[in-house]
């Protein structure tokens, strides 16, 4: 663990040091965009953040590559594969941040990223359904790929107020990394330095290090850079721990050993998911492209019912850590306290989420 808290740190100091320094790039290329009707900040505010985080997690993977014990996640070639995709999607995203991309081009990077990633034997090798579901490796690849383009997108649709998608990324890494840990110490051997453990402890440094400026009033948004980032370091961790282990390492509940490998994983990008595919179905409905912005997310029906901008973000923050938390609580604990857990957080974010503020929240 103590290695684990050191990465941690490295990846939240190199990206906090770095951000200042995009932020001063950002302002030179001009990465910004103008205010649009959909947006709720009031401020032209620089992109390119998403740069800083990478440092971090570059950082973070080099020094672990070095370390006594964490060198052994190096054996193989998956982290290294990691790096390649994130460097993709970050550059990708970081010429977006600067001159806005067609969105096939993104998409024909994001592919990219994910096909390397596989490629370095960073994919699904079996579906945990019923046990371990062994599809043919075309298939599995196809999934791989969806599975990434699915988590860079939906990060990205819910990066919409000062804080949000940093917070509720950092909320899904702390619970996935809390997973990832439990379930490699009931390998046998017990080894708890694994991929999927080492991606999310960097995810929670990067977001650390970055929300002391994304934060309201940001002074610097993460961008494309950082959303695609973001996606593709989450997917990659739940990738790499969904399908390797059976049930029995998760619990011995055959119930839960059943359903939690699917569910975990599933809950950790709940919300973002949820937003997006509200999104897609909206849209469509209206005969628009499901790629078409609008200015009816979550977020922005949050600011429609009364919350101000970090009340807003806030209980959002909540409602994923009801997903991400409440869903590997059932790992820790015993169900009924676990069950407990869960409908106190769900309460409480509902309560907050319906009831008015009595005095106005500052946005």
């Amino acid at each position: 663990m103590r290695e684990y808290i050191f990465l941690i740190l490295i990846a939240a100091v190199v990206t906090y040091v770095a951000t200042p320094a995009m932020r001063a790039l950002a302002i030179r290329l001009h990465a910004y965009t103008s205010i649009r009707d959909r947006d709720v900040h009031a401020v032209v505010t620089p992109r390119l953040g998403g740069v800083a985080m990478y440092l971090g997690f570059a950082a973070a993977l080099l020094v672990a590559s070095v370390l006594p014990f964490s060198k052994q996640m190096f054996a193989g070639d998956e982290l290294w594969g990691v790096l390649a995709g994130a460097t993709v999607v970050c550059l990708l995203g970081a010429v977006d941040d600067v001159r806005d991309l067609d969105w096939l081009v993104k998409l024909a990077g994001q592919i990219v990223a994910a096909s390397i990633m596989a490629y370095k034997g960073v994919q699904l090798f079996a579906l945990p359904l019923g046990g371990s579901l062994v599809l043919p490796g075309p298939v599995l690849v196809g999934l791989t790929i969806f599975f990434v383009i699915l988590a860079t997108n939906a990060v990205n649709f819910v990066d919409g107020l000062d804080g949000l998608a940093t917070g509720i990324v950092m909320i899904s890494s702390m619970s996935f990394f809390a997973y990832a840990y439990l379930v490699s110490r009931s390998y046998d051997p017990p080894n708890v330095f694994t991929s999927a453990a080492f991606i999310s402890a960097a995810l929670v440094g990067c977001c650390l290090g970055f929300l002391p400026h994304n934060f309201h009033e940001a002074r610097i948004f993460m961008g494309d850079s950082g959303a695609l980032l973001l996606g593709l370091l989450l997917a990659a961790a739940m990738i790499s721990v969904t399908g390797t282990v059976s049930g029995a390492d998760v619990s011995a509940n055959p119930v839960a050993a059943t359903v939690l490998p699917l569910i975990v994983p599933a809950s950790i990008l709940l919300l973002p998911v949820l937003d997006f595919a509200l999104a897609v179905v909206r849209r469509t409905r209206r005969g628009q492209k499901p790629w078409q912005p609008d200015a009816q997310h979550l977020h922005h029906r949050m600011l429609e019912w009364g919350h101000g901008h970090r009340r807003a973000v806030l209980i959002l923050w909540l409602w994923a850590a009801c997903a991400a938390v409440g869903s590997v609580g059932y790992v820790f604990l015993s169900p009924w306290r676990a069950t407990a857990l869960l409908v106190a957080m769900v309460l409480a974010a509902v309560l907050l989420t319906f009831g008015r503020p009595r005095t106005k929240i500052p946005a």
